[in-house]
């Protein structure tokens, strides 16, 4: 028998005679397995995510038609319906809320902060009981809620959707870039079938990255709460939440988005969400580190970026990545400032805009161990 149900949430309306949306697509029984929370473009010009949840769809279906759904699945394929309509110059502005809410995956509330003074006098040392004590308070948390504006609409919703899954993931791309991941460490290696299904090249683990992005509101609530109570009273670390960056801006393909969607299906089938043999995991094709670790290489000038290591090769620290050059400059033999990487590892993401400001980001390296600048907000605006 089928499960599957489509519905359609409304947004508040930010003026006369405009009305968004989300549309949901749900599988499954709450509460008969796993529950799963998977979201696309929250980052509204992020175009691969919203084409892999399209593939990643029509799988399920085909799921739910052979009555393979074990647990309860939630798919929100484009989860910016604010975003998708910002256009600036002809140009897609998809990041920051254009009415100067900022950016769409920063600011998000922290639900350990929300409910853990209500928890304290109550949670014990039965893990499966605190678990189901501090879903219960969340949800109630969540659905008290009320937006006072679109944004504030939008970010309720998704919330109410996603916070009594055992696992999120808030699919997005980078600039220009390979696979990568975003987890915490509470989660690894643990989360390591994860990373191997998608093929990721950098696996980045911080518990708490500074910019409060989608992803750690619900594995957050997990350790911030088992930190505040102690080792004592137990916490389960019940929600798998991830950010999966799924390669650049220009990598939407149908091909790249059946085998991503692939991926993320076997992945649900590893995990018990849906029935089936999965396959053997994938090697492992990168190595997770620290998110302090990642050298994040910012354009000391104006100018043109020219490139001297490819997205993926390795670099030592020293060596010169890419060169800035001024195209005013009078002398061209004065026009080019080196840019050096600080560590040692492969580019893992580079700028498809070759033109850049002072302080831009060009590129980012997956190093090893920690750099002493990566403190504070790990993550960009």
């Amino acid at each position: 028998m089928k499960t599957k149900t489509l519905s359609r949430i409304p947004l508040l309306s930010p003026a006369p005679g405009t009305r968004r949306e989300l549309v949901v697509h749900r599988y499954g029984e709450p509460g008969a397995g796993p529950k799963a929370y998977i979201q696309a473009s929250l980052h509204a010009d992020e175009i691969p995510a919203m084409l892999v949840a399209h593939h990643l769809i029509g799988r399920l279906d085909r799921a739910d038609a052979e009555g393979a759904i074990r647990g309860e699945i939630v798919v929100v394929p484009a989860a910016n319906p604010i975003g998708l309509a910002q256009f600036v110059n002809g140009g897609h502005a998809g990041r920051y809320e254009a009415g100067g809410g900022g950016n769409f995956n920063r600011n998000w509330p922290d639900l350990a902060e929300l409910v853990g003074d209500d928890l304290a006098e109550k949670v014990d040392y039965d893990p499966g009981a605190n678990q189901l004590m501090i879903r219960a308070a969340v949800g109630a948390a969540v659905e008290a809620m009320t937006p006072r504006n679109e944004l504030q609409s939008l970010r309720v919703a998704l919330l109410r959707l996603a916070h009594d899954a055992d696992i999120v993931l808030d699919l997005h791309c980078d600039n220009d870039a390979l696979t990568h991941l975003f987890l915490t460490p509470h989660h690894w290696p643990s989360g390591e079938d994860l990373a191997r299904r998608i093929g990721s090249r950098a696996t980045l683990l911080a518990a708490d990255s500074g910019g409060d992005a989608f992803d750690e509101v619900f594995s957050g609530l997990w350790h911030k709460l088992a930190r505040r109570f102690g080792p004592d009273r137990k916490i389960p670390q019940a929600c798998l939440s991830a950010t999966v960056e799924l390669r650049g801006f220009a990598d939407v393909s149908d091909a790249l988005a059946e085998g991503d969607a692939d991926a993320l299906f076997r992945f649900l089938q590893d995990r018990g969400v849906v029935a089936g043999d999965p396959g053997p995991l994938p090697e492992a094709v990168g190595e997770a580190v620290p998110l302090t670790a990642v050298d994040v290489v910012r354009a000391p000038r104006a100018g043109i970026v020219a490139y001297r290591a490819a997205l993926g090769e390795e670099v030592a620290a020293g060596d010169a990545i890419a060169e800035i050059l001024d195209p005013m400059a009078e002398d061209t033999a004065k026009a080019r400032t080196p840019v050096h990487a600080a560590t040692a590892g492969p580019v893992f993401t580079i700028r498809a805009d070759k033109f850049v400001r002072p302080g831009d980001t060009i590129a980012k390296i997956r190093g090893r161990d920690p750099l002493p600048d990566r403190t504070g907000n790990l993550l960009e605006d």
